[in-house]
Protein backbone atom coordinates (compact mmCIF):
# COMPACT_ATOMS: atom_id res chain seq x y z
CA UNK A 1 0.00 0.00 0.00
CA UNK A 2 2.64 2.55 0.50
CA UNK A 3 4.38 1.71 -2.59
CA UNK A 4 1.39 2.43 -4.24
CA UNK A 5 1.05 6.03 -2.47
CA UNK A 6 4.43 6.53 -2.86
CA UNK A 7 3.98 6.02 -6.57
CA UNK A 8 0.87 8.58 -6.74
CA UNK A 9 3.07 11.15 -5.34
CA UNK A 10 5.48 10.14 -7.17
CA UNK A 11 3.36 10.58 -10.48
CA UNK A 12 2.40 14.66 -9.34
CA UNK A 13 6.13 15.34 -9.02
CA UNK A 14 6.66 14.04 -12.40
CA UNK A 15 7.23 16.79 -14.94
CA UNK A 16 5.12 15.77 -16.87
CA UNK A 17 2.27 16.09 -14.70
CA UNK A 18 3.50 19.33 -13.72
CA UNK A 19 3.35 21.03 -17.32
CA UNK A 20 -0.16 19.26 -17.55
CA UNK A 21 -1.68 21.06 -14.41
CA UNK A 22 0.16 24.58 -15.26
CA UNK A 23 -1.21 24.12 -18.66
CA UNK A 24 -4.90 23.16 -17.38
CA UNK A 25 -4.65 26.04 -14.92
CA UNK A 26 -3.15 28.70 -17.83
CA UNK A 27 -6.15 27.71 -19.93
CA UNK A 28 -8.46 28.48 -17.06
CA UNK A 29 -7.08 31.78 -16.63
CA UNK A 30 -7.66 32.74 -20.36
CA UNK A 31 -10.88 31.20 -21.17
CA UNK A 32 -11.74 33.33 -17.47
CA UNK A 33 -10.74 37.09 -18.91
CA UNK A 34 -12.94 35.93 -21.73
CA UNK A 35 -16.13 35.30 -19.47
CA UNK A 36 -14.68 38.60 -17.70
CA UNK A 37 -15.61 40.60 -20.74
CA UNK A 38 -18.79 38.61 -21.66
CA UNK A 39 -20.07 39.25 -18.26
CA UNK A 40 -19.21 42.80 -17.74
CA UNK A 41 -19.38 44.02 -21.47
CA UNK A 42 -22.77 41.45 -22.92
CA UNK A 43 -23.96 41.23 -26.24
CA UNK A 44 -22.60 41.94 -29.19
CA UNK A 45 -19.09 43.04 -27.59
CA UNK A 46 -18.55 40.34 -24.92
CA UNK A 47 -19.22 37.18 -27.61
CA UNK A 48 -16.45 38.47 -29.90
CA UNK A 49 -14.02 39.52 -27.21
CA UNK A 50 -14.06 36.05 -25.09
CA UNK A 51 -12.89 34.55 -28.82
CA UNK A 52 -9.67 35.82 -27.42
CA UNK A 53 -9.64 33.10 -24.49
CA UNK A 54 -9.39 30.50 -26.86
CA UNK A 55 -7.00 31.76 -28.75
CA UNK A 56 -4.70 31.96 -26.42
CA UNK A 57 -5.59 28.63 -25.28
CA UNK A 58 -4.48 27.27 -28.60
CA UNK A 59 -1.54 29.47 -29.82
CA UNK A 60 0.02 29.56 -26.16
CA UNK A 61 -0.53 25.31 -26.35
CA UNK A 62 -2.71 25.27 -23.06
CA UNK A 63 -4.72 22.54 -21.75
CA UNK A 64 -8.27 22.52 -22.19
CA UNK A 65 -11.20 20.00 -21.32
CA UNK A 66 -13.27 21.09 -24.32
CA UNK A 67 -10.50 21.79 -26.92
CA UNK A 68 -8.75 18.10 -25.96
CA UNK A 69 -11.45 16.01 -25.97
CA UNK A 70 -12.79 15.71 -28.91
CA UNK A 71 -9.02 15.27 -30.48
CA UNK A 72 -9.10 11.83 -27.58
CA UNK A 73 -9.15 9.09 -29.95
CA UNK A 74 -6.85 10.99 -32.66
CA UNK A 75 -4.13 12.26 -30.40
CA UNK A 76 -4.29 9.19 -28.09
CA UNK A 77 -4.63 11.65 -25.08
CA UNK A 78 -4.77 9.21 -21.91
CA UNK A 79 -8.15 9.25 -20.45
CA UNK A 80 -6.75 9.88 -17.19
CA UNK A 81 -4.89 12.82 -18.40
CA UNK A 82 -7.99 14.62 -19.80
CA UNK A 83 -9.98 14.21 -16.31
CA UNK A 84 -6.83 15.64 -14.58
CA UNK A 85 -7.38 18.58 -17.38
CA UNK A 86 -11.08 18.68 -16.57
CA UNK A 87 -10.51 18.88 -12.88
CA UNK A 88 -7.88 21.41 -12.39
CA UNK A 89 -9.79 23.67 -15.37
CA UNK A 90 -13.11 23.48 -13.56
CA UNK A 91 -10.98 24.27 -9.86
CA UNK A 92 -8.98 27.29 -11.36
CA UNK A 93 -12.08 28.47 -13.44
CA UNK A 94 -13.56 28.35 -9.76
CA UNK A 95 -11.47 30.14 -7.83
CA UNK A 96 -10.95 32.47 -10.79
CA UNK A 97 -14.60 33.57 -10.88
CA UNK A 98 -14.10 33.94 -6.68
CA UNK A 99 -11.01 36.73 -7.54
CA UNK A 100 -13.51 38.42 -10.13
CA UNK A 101 -16.62 38.49 -7.75
CA UNK A 102 -14.33 40.64 -5.23
CA UNK A 103 -12.93 43.17 -7.85
CA UNK A 104 -16.47 43.94 -10.10
CA UNK A 105 -19.66 44.12 -8.27
CA UNK A 106 -21.42 44.88 -11.90
CA UNK A 107 -20.11 41.13 -13.21
CA UNK A 108 -21.34 39.19 -9.93
CA UNK A 109 -24.90 40.51 -10.29
CA UNK A 110 -25.25 39.81 -14.20
CA UNK A 111 -23.70 36.11 -13.20
CA UNK A 112 -26.13 35.18 -10.68
CA UNK A 113 -28.81 36.42 -13.09
CA UNK A 114 -27.40 33.82 -15.86
CA UNK A 115 -26.99 31.19 -13.65
CA UNK A 116 -30.81 31.49 -12.63
CA UNK A 117 -32.08 30.85 -16.09
CA UNK A 118 -29.97 27.38 -16.20
CA UNK A 119 -31.50 24.27 -15.42
CA UNK A 120 -30.87 20.46 -15.37
CA UNK A 121 -32.78 19.45 -18.71
CA UNK A 122 -32.64 17.45 -21.62
CA UNK A 123 -32.61 20.76 -23.39
CA UNK A 124 -29.61 22.25 -21.45
CA UNK A 125 -27.72 19.02 -22.50
CA UNK A 126 -28.23 19.70 -25.64
CA UNK A 127 -26.79 22.94 -25.50
CA UNK A 128 -23.91 21.43 -24.87
CA UNK A 129 -23.18 19.00 -27.42
CA UNK A 130 -23.43 21.97 -29.38
CA UNK A 131 -21.23 23.71 -27.62
CA UNK A 132 -18.96 20.89 -28.28
CA UNK A 133 -19.37 20.70 -31.89
CA UNK A 134 -18.40 24.11 -32.21
CA UNK A 135 -15.65 23.41 -29.97
CA UNK A 136 -14.31 20.82 -32.17
CA UNK A 137 -14.46 22.75 -35.09
CA UNK A 138 -12.72 25.63 -33.89
CA UNK A 139 -9.86 23.58 -32.90
CA UNK A 140 -9.43 21.26 -36.18
CA UNK A 141 -9.61 24.81 -38.15
CA UNK A 142 -6.90 25.78 -36.11
CA UNK A 143 -4.92 23.15 -36.54
CA UNK A 144 -5.07 23.80 -40.41
CA UNK A 145 -3.89 26.61 -39.98
CA UNK A 146 -6.40 29.45 -39.52
CA UNK A 147 -7.95 30.80 -36.46
CA UNK A 148 -11.19 31.72 -38.48
CA UNK A 149 -13.25 28.86 -36.74
CA UNK A 150 -12.06 30.42 -33.05
CA UNK A 151 -12.96 34.15 -34.06
CA UNK A 152 -16.42 32.72 -35.45
CA UNK A 153 -16.96 29.77 -33.43
CA UNK A 154 -17.00 31.10 -30.12
CA UNK A 155 -19.19 34.43 -30.82
CA UNK A 156 -21.74 31.77 -32.11
CA UNK A 157 -22.17 29.41 -29.61
CA UNK A 158 -22.32 31.99 -27.08
CA UNK A 159 -24.57 33.85 -29.23
CA UNK A 160 -27.00 31.09 -29.53
CA UNK A 161 -27.19 29.95 -25.86
CA UNK A 162 -24.86 26.96 -26.20
CA UNK A 163 -23.32 25.93 -22.72
CA UNK A 164 -19.67 25.67 -22.68
CA UNK A 165 -18.59 24.04 -18.84
CA UNK A 166 -15.35 25.61 -18.15
CA UNK A 167 -17.07 28.99 -19.28
CA UNK A 168 -19.81 28.12 -16.80
CA UNK A 169 -17.73 27.04 -13.73
CA UNK A 170 -16.32 30.38 -13.92
CA UNK A 171 -19.59 31.83 -14.00
CA UNK A 172 -20.38 30.00 -11.11
CA UNK A 173 -17.40 31.00 -9.39
CA UNK A 174 -18.46 35.17 -9.94
CA UNK A 175 -21.69 34.10 -8.69
CA UNK A 176 -20.49 32.36 -5.64
CA UNK A 177 -22.36 29.47 -6.29
CA UNK A 178 -23.27 25.91 -7.69
CA UNK A 179 -25.50 24.39 -10.08
CA UNK A 180 -25.70 20.70 -11.01
CA UNK A 181 -26.18 21.48 -14.54
CA UNK A 182 -22.33 22.01 -14.95
CA UNK A 183 -22.48 18.42 -15.11
CA UNK A 184 -24.83 18.13 -18.10
CA UNK A 185 -22.45 20.88 -19.99
CA UNK A 186 -19.28 18.52 -19.10
CA UNK A 187 -20.79 15.55 -20.69
CA UNK A 188 -22.62 17.60 -23.60
CA UNK A 189 -19.42 19.35 -24.40
CA UNK A 190 -17.35 15.77 -24.46
CA UNK A 191 -20.51 14.16 -26.07
CA UNK A 192 -20.08 16.84 -29.15
CA UNK A 193 -16.12 17.15 -29.60
CA UNK A 194 -16.05 13.37 -30.44
CA UNK A 195 -19.31 13.13 -32.43
CA UNK A 196 -18.43 15.86 -34.72
CA UNK A 197 -14.54 14.03 -35.16
CA UNK A 198 -16.43 10.46 -35.72
CA UNK A 199 -18.29 12.22 -38.26
CA UNK A 200 -15.55 13.65 -39.69
CA UNK A 201 -12.80 11.94 -39.41
CA UNK A 202 -11.51 9.88 -42.86
CA UNK A 203 -12.00 6.47 -42.78
CA UNK A 204 -9.79 4.77 -45.28
CA UNK A 205 -11.35 1.83 -47.10
CA UNK A 206 -8.39 -0.38 -47.96
CA UNK A 207 -9.15 -2.49 -51.53
CA UNK A 208 -8.79 -6.10 -51.01
CA UNK A 209 -6.58 -7.22 -53.92
CA UNK A 210 -8.68 -9.77 -55.69
CA UNK A 211 -6.66 -12.82 -56.82
CA UNK A 212 -6.27 -14.15 -59.35
CA UNK A 213 -6.35 -18.28 -60.50
CA UNK A 214 -3.43 -18.85 -62.63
Amino acid sequence: MLNIIRGIINMFRGDFMKELINKSIGAAILISLGNYALLKLGNPIGPVIFALGLLGVCYMGQNLFTGKCGFLIEDKINIWDLLIILVVNLIAGYLCGLVYSLADKEIVTNAIAKVATWDFSMAFFIKGILCGVIMYIAVFLYRKGTPLGIVYGIPLFIFCGFQHCIANIITLGVARTFHWSIILAILGNFAGSLLMWYFSKDIKVEKKKRKVAK
